[in-house]
Protein backbone atom coordinates (compact mmCIF):
# COMPACT_ATOMS: atom_id res chain seq x y z
CA UNK A 1 0.00 0.00 0.00
CA UNK A 2 1.01 3.96 -0.44
CA UNK A 3 3.52 4.43 2.53
CA UNK A 4 2.18 8.06 2.23
CA UNK A 5 -1.04 7.12 3.77
CA UNK A 6 1.13 5.81 7.14
CA UNK A 7 2.82 7.72 9.35
CA UNK A 8 5.06 6.51 12.55
CA UNK A 9 3.70 8.69 15.22
CA UNK A 10 5.91 6.91 17.82
CA UNK A 11 9.20 4.86 17.16
CA UNK A 12 9.51 1.50 20.09
CA UNK A 13 11.55 -1.43 20.54
CA UNK A 14 11.01 -3.65 17.76
CA UNK A 15 10.46 -7.30 19.53
CA UNK A 16 7.85 -9.96 18.81
CA UNK A 17 4.63 -9.92 19.20
CA UNK A 18 1.01 -9.39 18.09
CA UNK A 19 -0.55 -6.82 16.01
CA UNK A 20 -3.23 -4.51 17.37
CA UNK A 21 -4.95 -2.24 15.45
CA UNK A 22 -6.92 -0.10 17.50
CA UNK A 23 -10.20 0.10 15.24
CA UNK A 24 -12.13 3.73 16.29
CA UNK A 25 -13.21 6.05 13.27
CA UNK A 26 -13.04 3.47 10.65
CA UNK A 27 -15.69 0.40 11.72
CA UNK A 28 -15.19 -1.38 8.49
CA UNK A 29 -13.30 -4.65 7.80
CA UNK A 30 -13.88 -4.14 3.96
CA UNK A 31 -11.99 -1.37 2.27
CA UNK A 32 -9.98 -0.24 5.38
CA UNK A 33 -6.51 1.03 4.95
CA UNK A 34 -5.91 0.77 8.48
CA UNK A 35 -6.47 -2.58 8.95
CA UNK A 36 -4.66 -3.63 5.45
CA UNK A 37 -1.43 -2.27 6.98
CA UNK A 38 -1.95 -3.96 10.27
CA UNK A 39 -2.93 -7.12 8.66
CA UNK A 40 0.09 -6.93 6.53
CA UNK A 41 2.59 -6.23 9.42
CA UNK A 42 1.28 -9.04 11.39
CA UNK A 43 1.99 -11.35 8.23
CA UNK A 44 5.44 -9.60 7.33
CA UNK A 45 6.36 -10.64 11.02
CA UNK A 46 4.63 -13.83 11.30
CA UNK A 47 2.38 -12.50 14.19
CA UNK A 48 -1.24 -12.70 15.18
CA UNK A 49 -3.71 -9.69 14.64
CA UNK A 50 -6.11 -8.49 16.78
CA UNK A 51 -8.69 -5.67 16.25
CA UNK A 52 -9.56 -3.68 19.57
CA UNK A 53 -12.29 -1.20 19.95
CA UNK A 54 -12.34 1.04 22.90
CA UNK A 55 -15.87 2.18 23.86
CA UNK A 56 -15.82 5.65 25.87
CA UNK A 57 -19.39 6.38 27.53
CA UNK A 58 -20.52 9.60 27.74
CA UNK A 59 -18.02 10.72 24.53
CA UNK A 60 -19.24 14.43 23.77
CA UNK A 61 -22.98 13.97 24.52
CA UNK A 62 -23.49 11.46 22.22
CA UNK A 63 -26.31 9.63 23.12
CA UNK A 64 -28.46 5.69 22.34
CA UNK A 65 -29.26 7.56 18.98
CA UNK A 66 -25.70 7.41 18.03
CA UNK A 67 -24.65 4.50 20.42
CA UNK A 68 -26.73 2.18 19.16
CA UNK A 69 -25.72 2.83 15.38
CA UNK A 70 -22.15 2.27 15.83
CA UNK A 71 -22.58 -0.43 18.51
CA UNK A 72 -24.94 -2.61 16.01
CA UNK A 73 -22.22 -1.59 13.10
CA UNK A 74 -19.81 -3.01 15.39
CA UNK A 75 -21.43 -6.62 15.57
CA UNK A 76 -21.09 -7.09 11.64
CA UNK A 77 -17.53 -5.91 12.24
CA UNK A 78 -17.09 -9.12 14.74
CA UNK A 79 -18.57 -11.46 12.27
CA UNK A 80 -16.21 -10.13 9.42
CA UNK A 81 -13.33 -10.37 11.39
CA UNK A 82 -14.40 -14.14 12.63
CA UNK A 83 -14.11 -15.38 8.71
CA UNK A 84 -10.55 -13.88 8.30
CA UNK A 85 -9.50 -15.40 11.46
CA UNK A 86 -9.09 -12.14 13.56
CA UNK A 87 -10.03 -12.10 17.12
CA UNK A 88 -12.04 -8.69 17.80
CA UNK A 89 -11.92 -7.51 22.00
CA UNK A 90 -13.95 -4.78 23.24
CA UNK A 91 -13.09 -2.83 26.06
CA UNK A 92 -14.64 0.00 27.63
CA UNK A 93 -13.17 2.88 29.37
CA UNK A 94 -10.75 5.79 29.14
CA UNK A 95 -8.13 4.51 26.13
CA UNK A 96 -4.69 6.01 27.62
CA UNK A 97 -5.48 3.38 30.29
CA UNK A 98 -7.00 0.53 28.93
CA UNK A 99 -4.77 0.59 25.78
CA UNK A 100 -2.09 0.45 27.20
CA UNK A 101 -2.88 -2.29 30.09
CA UNK A 102 -3.59 -4.59 26.64
CA UNK A 103 -0.87 -4.24 25.06
CA UNK A 104 1.29 -5.42 28.32
CA UNK A 105 -1.33 -7.92 28.89
CA UNK A 106 -0.63 -9.18 24.86
CA UNK A 107 2.78 -8.41 25.07
CA UNK A 108 2.06 -7.17 21.53
CA UNK A 109 5.02 -5.44 18.96
CA UNK A 110 3.08 -2.99 17.21
CA UNK A 111 0.16 -0.58 17.36
CA UNK A 112 -2.07 0.79 14.90
CA UNK A 113 -4.73 3.16 14.74
CA UNK A 114 -6.69 5.14 12.33
CA UNK A 115 -6.48 9.02 11.62
CA UNK A 116 -8.71 11.46 13.37
CA UNK A 117 -8.73 15.14 13.43
CA UNK A 118 -10.95 16.17 16.64
CA UNK A 119 -9.25 17.25 19.45
CA UNK A 120 -10.30 14.48 21.69
CA UNK A 121 -9.02 11.81 19.45
CA UNK A 122 -5.68 13.48 18.80
CA UNK A 123 -5.41 13.74 22.87
CA UNK A 124 -6.43 10.30 23.20
CA UNK A 125 -3.25 9.10 20.97
CA UNK A 126 -0.48 11.58 23.41
CA UNK A 127 -1.55 10.06 26.37
CA UNK A 128 -1.67 6.34 24.64
CA UNK A 129 1.40 6.88 23.17
CA UNK A 130 3.67 8.46 26.24
CA UNK A 131 2.75 5.25 28.01
CA UNK A 132 3.68 2.98 25.63
CA UNK A 133 7.23 1.84 24.75
CA UNK A 134 6.35 -0.10 21.25
CA UNK A 135 6.26 1.04 17.58
CA UNK A 136 2.99 2.97 16.93
CA UNK A 137 1.35 3.76 13.36
CA UNK A 138 -1.18 5.98 12.16
CA UNK A 139 -2.94 5.53 9.12
CA UNK A 140 -5.36 7.83 7.50
CA UNK A 141 -8.51 5.26 6.21
CA UNK A 142 -11.12 7.69 6.28
CA UNK A 143 -10.00 10.46 3.06
CA UNK A 144 -9.08 9.36 0.13
CA UNK A 145 -5.96 11.67 0.14
CA UNK A 146 -4.63 11.92 3.33
CA UNK A 147 -4.93 14.91 5.91
CA UNK A 148 -1.70 15.10 7.02
CA UNK A 149 -0.25 14.42 3.22
CA UNK A 150 -2.72 16.80 0.67
CA UNK A 151 -1.68 20.16 3.18
CA UNK A 152 0.52 21.47 5.81
CA UNK A 153 -1.49 23.81 6.97
CA UNK A 154 -5.12 24.94 7.11
CA UNK A 155 -6.91 26.07 3.51
CA UNK A 156 -8.65 29.30 3.42
CA UNK A 157 -11.23 27.43 1.63
CA UNK A 158 -12.11 25.14 -2.00
CA UNK A 159 -10.85 26.85 -3.96
CA UNK A 160 -7.01 26.43 -2.73
CA UNK A 161 -7.27 22.73 -1.29
CA UNK A 162 -9.49 21.47 -4.46
CA UNK A 163 -6.19 21.52 -6.79
CA UNK A 164 -4.15 20.00 -4.31
CA UNK A 165 -6.30 17.18 -3.90
CA UNK A 166 -7.23 16.63 -7.59
CA UNK A 167 -3.08 16.34 -8.14
CA UNK A 168 -3.17 14.00 -5.53
CA UNK A 169 -6.06 11.42 -6.55
CA UNK A 170 -4.49 9.29 -9.47
CA UNK A 171 -1.67 8.41 -6.56
CA UNK A 172 -4.29 7.75 -4.14
CA UNK A 173 -7.08 6.23 -6.17
CA UNK A 174 -6.17 2.87 -6.43
CA UNK A 175 -7.98 -0.66 -5.69
CA UNK A 176 -8.15 -1.62 -2.43
CA UNK A 177 -5.92 -5.45 -1.81
CA UNK A 178 -8.33 -8.49 -0.41
CA UNK A 179 -7.96 -9.71 3.17
CA UNK A 180 -6.30 -13.13 3.67
CA UNK A 181 -7.68 -15.65 6.51
CA UNK A 182 -5.11 -15.31 8.74
CA UNK A 183 -2.71 -18.39 9.66
CA UNK A 184 -1.67 -17.09 12.74
CA UNK A 185 -4.20 -16.36 15.66
CA UNK A 186 -4.13 -16.30 19.47
CA UNK A 187 -7.11 -18.01 21.47
CA UNK A 188 -10.60 -16.40 22.13
CA UNK A 189 -9.10 -13.46 24.06
CA UNK A 190 -12.52 -12.24 25.93
CA UNK A 191 -16.00 -14.05 26.27
CA UNK A 192 -18.30 -13.45 23.29
CA UNK A 193 -20.04 -10.01 23.38
CA UNK A 194 -23.29 -9.52 24.75
CA UNK A 195 -24.48 -6.98 22.47
CA UNK A 196 -27.57 -6.10 23.92
CA UNK A 197 -26.59 -6.11 27.37
CA UNK A 198 -23.84 -4.16 26.64
CA UNK A 199 -26.52 -1.33 24.87
CA UNK A 200 -28.64 -1.73 27.63
CA UNK A 201 -26.24 -0.66 30.65
CA UNK A 202 -24.77 1.96 28.72
CA UNK A 203 -24.76 5.28 31.33
CA UNK A 204 -25.68 7.39 28.26
CA UNK A 205 -28.83 9.82 27.62
CA UNK A 206 -31.33 7.28 26.36
CA UNK A 207 -33.88 10.34 25.61
CA UNK A 208 -33.20 10.68 22.43
CA UNK A 209 -34.61 8.12 20.80
CA UNK A 210 -32.94 5.47 17.77
CA UNK A 211 -33.91 5.72 14.18
CA UNK A 212 -35.60 3.18 12.54
CA UNK A 213 -34.98 4.53 8.63
CA UNK A 214 -31.47 3.48 8.23
CA UNK A 215 -29.69 0.36 9.38
CA UNK A 216 -26.69 0.54 10.35
CA UNK A 217 -22.86 -1.66 9.28
CA UNK A 218 -20.82 -2.36 5.72
CA UNK A 219 -23.52 -4.75 4.35
CA UNK A 220 -26.75 -2.09 4.67
CA UNK A 221 -24.26 0.71 3.59
CA UNK A 222 -23.23 -0.86 0.38
CA UNK A 223 -26.79 -1.63 -0.29
CA UNK A 224 -27.72 2.22 0.55
CA UNK A 225 -24.85 3.23 -1.95
CA UNK A 226 -26.34 0.63 -4.71
CA UNK A 227 -29.88 2.05 -4.02
CA UNK A 228 -28.54 5.71 -4.25
CA UNK A 229 -26.48 5.14 -7.65
CA UNK A 230 -29.39 3.10 -9.01
CA UNK A 231 -32.66 5.58 -8.39
CA UNK A 232 -30.81 8.86 -7.31
CA UNK A 233 -27.78 9.92 -8.68
CA UNK A 234 -29.20 11.11 -12.02
CA UNK A 235 -30.81 13.88 -10.66
CA UNK A 236 -28.49 14.71 -7.69
CA UNK A 237 -27.14 17.59 -9.56
CA UNK A 238 -30.43 19.88 -9.77
CA UNK A 239 -32.57 17.83 -6.62
CA UNK A 240 -29.73 17.76 -3.75
CA UNK A 241 -30.52 20.83 -2.89
CA UNK A 242 -34.37 20.73 -2.43
CA UNK A 243 -35.47 19.38 1.00
CA UNK A 244 -39.41 18.33 -0.04
CA UNK A 245 -37.06 15.81 -2.39
CA UNK A 246 -35.18 12.89 -1.55
CA UNK A 247 -32.17 13.09 -3.71
CA UNK A 248 -29.15 13.45 -1.05
CA UNK A 249 -27.21 10.15 -0.83
CA UNK A 250 -27.83 9.73 2.63
CA UNK A 251 -24.53 8.12 2.84
CA UNK A 252 -22.98 10.58 5.60
CA UNK A 253 -24.18 8.78 8.81
CA UNK A 254 -22.12 5.37 6.81
CA UNK A 255 -19.43 7.78 6.03
CA UNK A 256 -18.96 8.92 9.47
CA UNK A 257 -19.15 5.85 11.58
CA UNK A 258 -16.66 3.97 8.93
CA UNK A 259 -19.20 1.93 7.61
CA UNK A 260 -18.27 2.76 4.10
CA UNK A 261 -15.12 3.88 2.28
CA UNK A 262 -15.05 7.04 0.52
CA UNK A 263 -12.68 5.37 -1.59
CA UNK A 264 -15.15 2.68 -2.20
CA UNK A 265 -17.70 5.19 -3.21
CA UNK A 266 -15.16 7.12 -5.90
CA UNK A 267 -14.00 3.97 -7.27
CA UNK A 268 -17.52 2.86 -8.23
CA UNK A 269 -18.07 5.98 -9.85
CA UNK A 270 -15.66 5.52 -12.03
CA UNK A 271 -16.79 2.45 -13.39
CA UNK A 272 -20.40 4.24 -13.74
CA UNK A 273 -22.12 6.04 -16.77
CA UNK A 274 -23.00 9.17 -15.62
CA UNK A 275 -22.99 12.39 -17.18
CA UNK A 276 -19.95 14.63 -16.36
CA UNK A 277 -21.53 17.03 -14.20
CA UNK A 278 -23.47 15.20 -12.25
CA UNK A 279 -20.31 12.51 -10.90
CA UNK A 280 -18.17 15.93 -10.63
CA UNK A 281 -21.00 17.71 -8.28
CA UNK A 282 -21.28 14.42 -6.48
CA UNK A 283 -17.30 13.91 -6.07
CA UNK A 284 -16.59 17.57 -5.28
CA UNK A 285 -19.39 16.49 -2.18
CA UNK A 286 -18.06 13.51 -1.16
CA UNK A 287 -13.45 14.32 -1.80
CA UNK A 288 -13.09 18.16 -1.63
CA UNK A 289 -15.47 19.19 1.24
CA UNK A 290 -15.07 16.22 3.16
CA UNK A 291 -11.56 16.60 3.17
CA UNK A 292 -12.00 20.43 3.43
CA UNK A 293 -13.58 20.03 7.05
CA UNK A 294 -10.74 17.37 7.80
CA UNK A 295 -8.25 19.65 7.34
CA UNK A 296 -10.44 22.50 8.99
CA UNK A 297 -10.41 20.41 11.88
CA UNK A 298 -6.75 19.07 12.26
CA UNK A 299 -5.06 22.45 11.50
CA UNK A 300 -7.36 24.46 13.61
CA UNK A 301 -7.76 23.51 17.26
CA UNK A 302 -10.38 25.89 17.44
CA UNK A 303 -12.58 24.49 15.10
CA UNK A 304 -15.90 24.92 17.84
CA UNK A 305 -14.82 27.76 19.49
CA UNK A 306 -15.38 32.35 18.35
CA UNK A 307 -11.43 32.05 18.22
CA UNK A 308 -11.40 29.16 15.08
CA UNK A 309 -13.14 32.01 12.56
CA UNK A 310 -10.77 34.13 10.08
CA UNK A 311 -9.87 37.60 10.90
CA UNK A 312 -12.31 39.17 9.27
CA UNK A 313 -15.33 37.47 10.21
CA UNK A 314 -14.37 38.20 14.34
CA UNK A 315 -13.88 41.54 13.38
CA UNK A 316 -17.22 42.29 11.72
CA UNK A 317 -19.15 40.02 14.30
CA UNK A 318 -17.57 42.09 16.75
CA UNK A 319 -18.89 45.45 14.89
CA UNK A 320 -22.27 43.92 15.50
CA UNK A 321 -22.44 42.36 18.91
CA UNK A 322 -24.69 45.11 19.93
CA UNK A 323 -26.93 45.08 17.30
CA UNK A 324 -30.76 44.66 18.62
CA UNK A 325 -31.88 41.39 17.96
CA UNK A 326 -35.42 41.35 17.12
CA UNK A 327 -36.09 37.84 18.74
CA UNK A 328 -33.67 35.89 21.39
CA UNK A 329 -34.26 32.42 21.94
CA UNK A 330 -32.96 30.40 24.89
CA UNK A 331 -31.01 26.77 24.35
CA UNK A 332 -34.48 25.19 25.53
CA UNK A 333 -36.71 27.31 23.33
CA UNK A 334 -34.44 26.25 20.25
CA UNK A 335 -34.23 23.16 21.12
CA UNK A 336 -37.81 22.33 21.75
CA UNK A 337 -38.80 23.87 18.36
CA UNK A 338 -40.49 26.74 20.15
CA UNK A 339 -39.51 29.75 18.07
CA UNK A 340 -42.07 32.37 15.91
CA UNK A 341 -41.10 30.91 12.88
CA UNK A 342 -42.76 27.75 11.13
CA UNK A 343 -40.31 26.97 8.54
CA UNK A 344 -37.10 26.87 11.42
CA UNK A 345 -39.13 24.78 13.75
CA UNK A 346 -40.26 22.13 10.91
CA UNK A 347 -36.08 21.86 10.71
CA UNK A 348 -35.73 21.29 14.38
CA UNK A 349 -38.21 18.86 14.27
CA UNK A 350 -36.97 17.03 11.03
CA UNK A 351 -33.71 16.68 13.32
CA UNK A 352 -35.21 15.41 16.37
CA UNK A 353 -37.41 12.88 14.54
CA UNK A 354 -35.45 11.70 11.79
CA UNK A 355 -31.40 12.71 13.09
CA UNK A 356 -30.83 14.13 9.77
CA UNK A 357 -30.98 17.45 8.59
CA UNK A 358 -30.90 18.03 5.01
CA UNK A 359 -28.03 19.61 4.01
CA UNK A 360 -30.01 23.03 2.58
CA UNK A 361 -31.83 22.82 6.10
CA UNK A 362 -28.99 23.05 8.09
CA UNK A 363 -27.19 25.75 6.54
CA UNK A 364 -30.58 28.42 7.23
CA UNK A 365 -31.03 26.23 10.42
CA UNK A 366 -27.72 27.31 11.62
CA UNK A 367 -27.71 30.82 10.47
CA UNK A 368 -31.04 31.43 11.79
CA UNK A 369 -29.54 30.36 15.27
CA UNK A 370 -27.05 33.17 14.73
CA UNK A 371 -29.47 35.47 14.41
CA UNK A 372 -31.90 34.65 17.45
CA UNK A 373 -28.95 34.04 19.82
CA UNK A 374 -27.77 36.96 22.11
CA UNK A 375 -23.94 36.68 20.43
CA UNK A 376 -22.18 34.62 18.29
CA UNK A 377 -20.51 32.58 21.07
CA UNK A 378 -23.69 31.40 21.98
CA UNK A 379 -25.09 30.58 18.48
CA UNK A 380 -22.06 28.35 18.36
CA UNK A 381 -22.55 27.02 21.29
CA UNK A 382 -26.29 26.25 20.62
CA UNK A 383 -25.78 24.78 17.10
CA UNK A 384 -22.92 22.75 17.91
CA UNK A 385 -24.91 21.18 20.96
CA UNK A 386 -27.79 20.20 19.16
CA UNK A 387 -26.29 19.36 16.12
CA UNK A 388 -24.31 16.47 18.03
CA UNK A 389 -26.99 15.64 20.40
CA UNK A 390 -29.81 14.75 17.96
CA UNK A 391 -27.35 14.32 14.37
CA UNK A 392 -27.10 10.62 13.50
CA UNK A 393 -23.81 11.94 12.08
CA UNK A 394 -22.92 14.56 14.94
CA UNK A 395 -19.44 15.16 16.19
CA UNK A 396 -18.01 14.65 12.99
CA UNK A 397 -15.55 17.39 11.18
CA UNK A 398 -18.25 18.25 8.61
CA UNK A 399 -20.60 19.49 11.51
CA UNK A 400 -18.25 21.36 13.23
CA UNK A 401 -17.31 22.73 9.73
CA UNK A 402 -20.67 23.29 8.65
CA UNK A 403 -21.42 25.36 12.03
CA UNK A 404 -18.59 27.66 11.86
CA UNK A 405 -19.13 28.13 7.88
CA UNK A 406 -22.85 29.81 8.68
CA UNK A 407 -21.81 31.22 11.97
CA UNK A 408 -18.46 32.68 11.37
CA UNK A 409 -17.81 32.25 7.52
CA UNK A 410 -15.37 29.66 7.86
CA UNK A 411 -14.41 28.89 4.03
CA UNK A 412 -16.36 31.45 2.80
CA UNK A 413 -16.30 35.57 1.56
CA UNK A 414 -17.10 38.41 3.15
CA UNK A 415 -20.68 39.35 1.58
CA UNK A 416 -23.20 42.73 1.98
CA UNK A 417 -23.27 44.14 5.58
CA UNK A 418 -26.36 43.38 7.46
CA UNK A 419 -27.08 43.68 11.24
CA UNK A 420 -26.05 41.02 13.66
CA UNK A 421 -24.68 39.12 10.64
CA UNK A 422 -22.31 41.81 9.70
CA UNK A 423 -20.45 40.66 6.47
CA UNK A 424 -21.55 36.56 7.15
CA UNK A 425 -23.21 35.52 4.42
CA UNK A 426 -27.52 35.94 4.74
CA UNK A 427 -30.30 33.60 4.03
CA UNK A 428 -33.74 34.23 5.25
CA UNK A 429 -36.96 32.42 4.44
CA UNK A 430 -37.72 34.04 0.88
CA UNK A 431 -34.66 32.35 -0.55
CA UNK A 432 -36.37 29.26 0.75
CA UNK A 433 -39.39 29.81 -0.94
CA UNK A 434 -38.21 30.86 -4.07
CA UNK A 435 -35.75 27.42 -3.65
CA UNK A 436 -38.73 24.82 -2.99
CA UNK A 437 -42.45 24.44 -1.39
CA UNK A 438 -41.57 25.73 2.16
CA UNK A 439 -45.30 24.27 3.06
CA UNK A 440 -44.98 21.48 2.06
CA UNK A 441 -41.93 20.81 4.01
CA UNK A 442 -43.66 22.69 7.04
CA UNK A 443 -46.53 20.60 6.67
CA UNK A 444 -44.18 17.26 6.80
CA UNK A 445 -42.28 18.28 10.42
CA UNK A 446 -44.80 20.36 11.68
Amino acid sequence: MNPNRIRLIKDGEKKSGPVIYWMSRDQRVNDNWALIFAHELAIKNSQPLIVVFNLVENFLGATIRQYGFMLKGLQEVEENLVRLNINFVFLIGEPDKTIPKFIKETEAGFLVTDFDPLKIKRDWKEKVKSKIKIPFYEVDAHNIVPCFYVSKKEEYGAYTIRPKIHKALPEFLDEFPKLKVMKNSLPKLNAKIDWIGLLKNLKIDFSVKEVEWIAPGESAAAEAFNNFLSKKIFKYDIERNDPTKSFQSNLSPYLHFGHLSAQRIALALEQFEIPHNVKESFLEELIVRRELADNFCYYNSNYDSFDGFQGWAKKTLNEHRKDVREFVYSLEEFENANTHEDLWNAAQNELIKTGKLHGYMRMYWAKKILEWSESPEEALRIAIYLNDKYELDGRDPNGYTGCAWAIGGVHDRAWKERPVFGKIRYMNRNGCKRKFDIDFYIRKFQ
